[in-house]
């Protein structure tokens, strides 16, 4: 599962077409839309966080470039600070994708955070917060 927040900017062309509808039908990915302005024949703007298998999500973002669409990431990333980490699993429990889980058998808890989704699960989870959000406009959309 690939989750990444995106901003999205429609030109006047385009800002009329069931876009989001066709992400949604055409490569079965969700969203949640976290701001939009759009003004009808003119132009658009929305950022939302779209979800998906990573095929699916990149063959999605490039139907939107292949439209016209300027896609824009606003990615965030999860990392942890070993320093707050005082290792008592509880974000282990909760992570949907295994980036973190316990290395047996010595008990501790290891973070991949190539596997992470940035779904923040963990973020909410964590008693020390030790698990962070960050955001970077230059985080690649791979």
């Amino acid at each position: 599962m690939l989750a990444r927040m995106l901003v999205l900017r429609f030109s006047r062309e385009i800002v009329d077409k069931p876009i989001i509808t066709n992400l949604v039908r055409n490569y079965n990915l969700t969203f949640n839309i976290l701001k939009a302005q759009i003004y009808p024949r003119k132009e658009g703007m929305v950022v939302l966080e779209l979800r998906g298998n990573r095929d699916d999500f990149h063959a999605g973002v490039q139907y939107l470039k292949d439209i016209g669409v300027v896609v824009e990431s606003i990615a965030q990333a999860i990392r942890r600070d070993e320093e707050k980490c005082y290792q008592c699993g509880a974000c282990t429990a909760i992570c949907p994708t295994g980036a973190l889980h316990i290395q047996r058998p010595e008990m501790c808890v290891l973070f991949e955070s190539e596997r992470c989704s940035a779904c923040e699960l963990c973020v909410k989870a964590c008693p020390s917060r030790a698990m962070i959000v960050t955001f970077d406009k230059n985080i690649a959309m791979d």
